[in-house]
């Protein structure tokens, strides 16, 4: 079977089973080869029958003295065979398998794989799997070695994918070229490119799986890096901006920055100076600026904006939601409208009729037709993973190729940034301003829970401030009866715990309108606590609320606890948040102290990532973060030593026709600004 082939089109039982396929990612059969095992069966013991011991775990090989259906008194089908090898004879049992009579035939020759069991005093293997001995062809692939496991779904086995993938294999494998340079793989000491597809299939051993392993997860990071590579140098080297000038507006920058009401930090200053030298630039700027709740993203976007307008050139900022959007716009008309700039503001719900403006604010709006953008030189994207190819190709169509500022504040490691944003310059502003107090974050044990209920009705009478408990779900679960749920735990906190204080209830179900009613009433003080779940992760902003209670804290990734931390703390006031978990396990424990200690959100995630996994850690499908099929980002030496490699190739790229072509093909399915 050809590996380009899309499955739908081989007819036969493929066809009938391409919208299951389809499910697992395999629509060509070539992905049948990459749907990697995430474990292995090892029934690579072979035992004689005489050897064999009650509760051992092996594999037997022989004849079929017997096989046959029998009906117990409860008439369902039981399944028993006898099968001999040359030192003694063993009773095997299946249930309610009635077709294996029909594929094991007495005189076949089988190797069975299973645990050795005592049944009225004799060893007997109960529930085996079993392949049926090709004496043409004796390999085994279901028993017999390190079996592979896999993930599957409704109508497809691990046994059916097992037996496609290794038909594949053995039909391909010569035609399999290595697109990896010689001398990478040699430098490297990489597998072969067909013996590790076959090895991580079907391994020899635990030593061969690993080294496959590693040269597939290679393969999957270099690709993703030479990949970020060339879209970098093709933005750089075919787009052509409008460079704006620095020197001729110094002194108006520098009076501006002198009237700014707080000190930048170092870290700002140095943003500041990387993205300036990009807009001097006559390529247009391509900046992720990653940086924690409270950093001051949004002034050095303002300070960035301002000399747009000093070269006579619109801004647009575009943020995922009206919450968001109106406190950029509040931030930005407060540090620039004294300056002069006129600052307007577009969202779904305020109708469109802005004419005259320096700089646009908003949501998805920005990108209505109505608005007549006069000289659109730069862009900045908040929470850019929240927006589609789509969108940023549209907005960036409404100027003469503008600079883009891409800003987020969801913590992302070092290690995937440099890795997945490769076609993006990074700055990071890893400083907090000065002034700004540290959270100060507990882990309560459960015994101290009324202690804490107290404490918080303390601290809100008082110091007259607010608080916010968040719960992971809106109703409660069957299978989750330990966790807490918002709507029930808004109802005991109202009635029981706290009788004289006002609360209310947030969660994604409400409507829109209704959402904002409560932010706006949590705003301005008419309610004391907010009970929620986590959508009030990013973009609201309460200054007054100083304590952050966060219930089945377990259930969160650190990266997600830090950003729920990041609500509070907002004003002056000293600010805290407590975590309560139910959870005895040392290492969860162990992870959630870490946020009473580190306060930085790109050392959180880079603790997540190697604790708990990409795939734990952000979601593929709330951050935009890759599915990986094998590799793992956690894996900092390998992703250090990819980076290398890829830029000593990245120059030769044109003398690797099937590299290049592999990437092309990624590059065609990557969300990117342009």
């Amino acid at each position: 079977m050809n590996l380009q082939t899309p499955v739908i089109q081989a007819g036969s039982i493929f066809t009938r089973y391409a919208s299951r396929l389809e499910k697992l990612g395999i629509k060509t059969f070539g992905d049948f080869l990459y749907h990697f095992p995430f474990r292995y069966e090892n029934y690579s013991i072979i035992s004689k029958i005489a050897e064999l011991q009650n509760g051992e775990v092996v594999t037997i090989q022989g004849g079929v003295a017997d096989i046959k259906n029998e009906y117990t008194k409860k008439w369902k089908k039981l399944q028993k065979a006898t099968v001999s090898d040359d030192t003694g004879s063993l009773n095997v049992i299946w249930f309610n398998q009635p077709f294996i009579p029909n594929i094991i035939k007495k005189g076949d020759k089988v190797s069975l794989s299973g645990k050795v069991s005592s049944y009225l005093g004799k060893l007997v293997l109960e529930s085996p799997e079993y392949e049926v001995i090709n004496p043409q062809n004796p390999t085994t692939i279901h028993t017999g070695r390190l079996v592979p496991i896999y993930k599957v779904t409704y109508g497809i086995s691990s046994k059916w994918l097992r037996r496609q993938t290794h038909k594949l294999i053995q039909e391909n494998k010569q035609k399999m070229i290595d697109y990896i340079p010689d001398l990478i793989i040699k430098n490297n000491n990489l597998m072969d490119l067909k013996t590790s597809i076959e090895q991580i299939h079907f391994p020899d051993s635990a030593k061969d799986e690993q080294k496959a392993r590693y040269r597939l997860s290679f393969d999957e990071l270099f690709m993703l890096q030479l990949s970020s590579i060339k879209r970098k140098t093709e933005w750089k080297n075919n787009l052509v901006s409008n460079p704006f000038s620095i020197s001729k507006y110094q002194t108006e920058i520098e009076r501006f920055w002198e009237k700014l009401p707080f000190e930048l930090t170092n870290a700002q200053k140095r943003t500041v100076g990387e993205i300036f030298k990009d807009l001097s630039s006559k390529n247009p700027m391509n900046r992720l600026l990653e940086g924690d709740v409270g950093s001051g993203k949004t002034v050095v976007a303002s300070i960035a904006m301002y000399l747009a307008y000093l070269n006579d050139c619109q801004s647009v900022l575009m943020a995922p939601t009206e919450i968001l959007a109106n406190q950029h716009f509040e931030t930005i008309s407060e540090l620039l409208k004294p300056a002069g700039v006129k600052i307007g503001f577009a969202t779904g719900s305020k109708k469109i009729d802005i004419k005259d403006f320096d700089i646009l604010i908003g949501t998805h709006a920005v990108l209505s037709d109505k608005i007549n953008y006069q000289n659109l030189g730069f862009v900045v994207i908040d929470e850019q993973q929240r927006f589609g190819v789509e969108q940023r190709a549209i907005i960036r169509k409404k100027g003469e190729n503008p600079h883009f500022l891409t800003m987020t504040a969801t913590p992302i490691p070092r290690t995937i940034a440099l890795t997945l944003y490769g076609d993006l310059d990074l700055s990071f502003l890893d400083e907090m301003p000065k002034g700004r107090k540290f959270i100060k974050t507990w882990l309560v044990p459960p015994q101290k829970r009324d202690r804490a209920y107290d404490w918080i009705k303390k601290q809100i009478v008082e110091n007259k401030t607010q608080a916010f408990i968040i719960c992971p779900f809106i109703e409660e679960s069957e299978t989750l009866q330990t966790v807490k749920a918002a709507t029930k735990e808004y109802e005991k906190l109202k009635k029981e715990v706290f009788p004289d204080l006002k609360l209310s209830l947030l969660h994604g179900k409400l409507k829109a309108k209704e959402k904002e009613s409560i932010l706006e009433n949590f705003r301005r003080g008419k309610t004391d606590i907010l009970v929620s779940t986590p959508v009030v992760e990013v973009g609201i902003d309460i200054p007054n609320a100083t304590i952050m209670m966060i219930e089945g804290s377990e259930r969160f990734g650190l990266s997600q606890l830090h950003q729920l931390r990041g609500r509070v703390g907002r004003g002056n006031k000293q600010s805290y948040c407590l975590l309560f978990t139910e959870s005895k396990n040392d290492k969860t424990i162990e992870r959630l102290r870490a946020l009473e200690t580190i306060h930085v959100g790109a050392q959180l995630a880079e603790l997540d990532l190697k604790l708990r996994g990409p795939g734990e850690l952000y979601g593929t499908a709330q951050h935009g973060i890759p599915e990986l099929k094998i590799a793992s980002f956690s894996d900092f030496s390998l992703v250090e030593t990819i980076k290398k490699e890829a830029v000593k190739v990245f120059p030769n790229l044109k003398n690797y026709p099937l590299l290049l072509k592999k990437i092309e093909n990624l590059n065609a399915k990557h969300i990117s600004p342009d």
